[in-house]
């Protein structure tokens, strides 16, 4: 009777401290702001499902979630039970980190390294992630900009094109395997700083120190966090953080001297000549003076009291741009270096650390060229309007790369891997791809090279259309060429349509896409982006705990799909059941109970009809 009456109270309490996830975060947050570290309690946190259906609304959309690590679980077969025994294991300590499955996935320079961790893991991993992100977002560096709510690629970029004015030269930053190179010692630390709680610590120490399996062989780690993992950036960006304000509070200060330059006593003799000169009504004169003094600086290019240094990161790679002699960018670099390798065990990437000169050469940051202009003939209300302005470009070897793709013997070629899908989907594919490239690039100055890519990837879909039903291309081109009106004028692009009955017509569409530079487009972080903080629809009918087939209670899983384009059936009068139900509903999962679900995946169910 006792022991009833303990389990009662403990179930009690329980209830009592499930509450809302957004309102256990934004608690956290708060004491990040208040400057109050996180103490004893903060692993009981881990006993809130409301934290785990945040987990699963914010990941079960990802490519990786049917993906399999080294057991069968995935997303498919996602239950309310599952997160109650995660939670079980977590209240007795009895939880344990299954080892990554291993692969190797494609890089410029070889190949990279990638861990895939069962279902169960990226849920409790995302939860993590959540609570750390929660507690260390506010006292975040503004000079880091990766795996960042609200923050990404382009906002790192447009603060370089926006306020790095008259640098002289780039120092480009690269750390050398940084991910699998973290000190375990020294990150633990950094977080036992703020993080009281031994248990939560003791949890992340064992999932930095979970090996791997790969061609079947466990192998052990002494370093590194957990690629691949929901919670690996945002220890990453927590271990970086000691890199942020290094330079913050030491080099900048050190480095950055003056409130502007000095006056170029030449130019400026000449400047007050000119204008006496205008004053006196000898235009010509002065006009004469006008074309000496825009050839020559304003200020003193080398004034020994004017210092600037600017610094910006995402993710490992970073960008320092310095105004000032060569001979102290060297300092800087080599700073940065013992730094790196005597406080955080980092090492720097030699031949991807590279000082180069703003105005000749071409830095590479996030994908971009990055320099700084000089023209002392364009002019904007009779000034120099673009000497020392930062200018981002798209690398000639990027277009080069991209066409290269769809081309053989210097030829557009058709993709023989499409022609088995429908033509919308042969388009949409096509022009995702492109979409993408001209949306990553609209903060370059020289957008209009992807002319030449748009053309090739045209002269492509057209051929891959006409190589899949035997004709021309001329033939294809009648058929699907249209001319549209868009807000930017007439277009022409490849256009499909499907009619549907009752609904409009479903388009899509190769190019319309106008290559205009938008110097505020912003593409942030997806799984990063801040969104309203609601119980979503797959939550909802998840906890509704009801088949939606037989419409049974209790015991509810989640039945996923990989995309809507699974549930078409080919040589098939009518769909079963459950197929109807999701292409009906256009949603890629479906509440199942476990005899429904055992019986999709060993197709049992496939002559079930809708009963009227």
């Amino acid at each position: 009777m006792a022991k009833g009456n303990r389990y009662s109270k403990q179930s009690n309490k329980e209830v009592r401290e499930i509450r809302n996830a957004e309102i256990v975060l934004k608690v956290i947050n708060d004491r990040s702001k208040r400057g109050l570290p996180l103490e004893k309690d903060v692993y009981r946190q881990l006993y809130n499902p409301n934290l785990y259906f945040r987990a699963y609304s914010r990941i079960y959309k990802n490519n990786g979630a049917l993906t399999e690590g080294i057991t069968s679980e995935t997303a498919d077969g996602m239950s309310i039970k599952k997160i109650k025994s995660i939670i079980e294991q977590l209240r007795y300590e009895r939880w344990q980190w299954t080892p990554v499955r291993r692969v190797e996935i494609p890089k410029k320079s070889g190949t990279r390294p990638l861990g895939i961790p069962t279902w169960s893991n990226k849920m409790l991993q995302e939860v993590i992630r959540s609570i750390l992100e929660a507690y260390y977002e506010p006292n975040f560096s503004d000079h880091s900009h990766g795996f960042r709510p609200e923050r990404g690629c382009h906002t790192a970029l447009q603060t370089i094109q926006r306020t790095w004015l008259g640098t002289k030269w780039f120092i480009e930053g690269d750390v050398r395997n940084c991910f699998g190179s973290i000190d375990h010692k020294v990150l633990l630390s950094i977080l036992r700083e703020n993080i009281h709680d031994n248990r939560f610590l003791r949890l992340i120490e064992n999932l930095l120190k979970t090996g791997y399996m790969e061609d079947l062989r466990y192998n052990t780690v002494m370093s590194g966090t957990p690629q691949g993992g929901n919670v690996s950036p945002i220890l990453s960006n927590i271990y970086l953080d000691q890199l942020d304000k290094f330079v913050e509070k030491t080099l900048i200060p050190e480095y950055t001297r003056g409130k502007e330059r000095k006056e170029n006593p030449e130019y400026m003799k000449l400047y007050k000549r000119a204008w006496y000169l205008k004053k006196r009504g000898r235009h010509d004169e002065a006009r004469e003076l006008e074309k000496q003094y825009q050839q020559m600086p304003s200020m003193v290019v080398d004034d020994p009291d004017y210092r600037r240094l600017r610094y910006i990161r995402y993710s490992d790679d970073f960008l320092l741009g310095f105004t000032g002699p060569i001979a102290e960018a060297r300092e800087i670099k080599e700073r940065l270096r013992e730094f790196l390798q005597n406080q955080l065990k980092l090492e720097l990437s030699e031949e991807k650390t590279l000082i180069t000169h703003a105005r000749n050469e071409m830095a590479k940051f996030l994908g971009y060229e990055i320099a700084a202009q000089h023209n002392d003939t364009k002019h904007t209300d009779n000034r120099r309007s673009i000497n020392g302005v930062i200018e981002l470009r798209i690398p000639a070897r990027f277009v080069e790369e991209k066409c290269a793709t769809y081309m053989k013997k210097g030829k557009p070629i058709h993709r023989p891997e499409l022609e088995n899908e429908e033509d919308f989907t042969i388009v949409y594919n096509y022009q995702s791809r492109y979409r993408g490239y001209v949306q990553f690039y609209k903060l370059a100055t020289n957008l209009g090279w992807l002319n030449r890519l748009k053309w090739i990837m045209g002269t492509s879909l057209l051929k891959t259309l006409a190589h899949k039903y035997k004709v021309s291309v001329n033939k294809v081109s009648k058929r699907y060429k249209r001319t549209i009106r868009l807000p930017q004028g007439l277009r022409k692009c490849i256009e499909v349509t499907i009619i549907r009955k009752g609904k409009e017509p479903l388009k899509t569409r190769f190019g319309g896409i106008p290559l205009i530079r938008d110097p505020k487009a912003v593409i942030k972080d997806l799984f990063t982006v801040q969104r309203k903080p609601t119980r979503s629809e797959l939550v909802q009918r998840l906890c509704a705990d009801v088949c939606e087939i037989c419409g049974t209670t209790g015991n509810i899983e989640v039945h996923h799909i990989h995309a809507l384009k699974d549930l078409k059936t080919k040589g098939r009068k009518e769909k079963p059941l459950w197929m109807q139900i999701m292409s009906a509903r256009q949603r890629k999962t479906l509440m199942v109970c476990k005899d429904c679900h055992n019986k999709i995946h060993q197709r049992k169910l496939e002559n079930v009809k809708v009963t009227e």
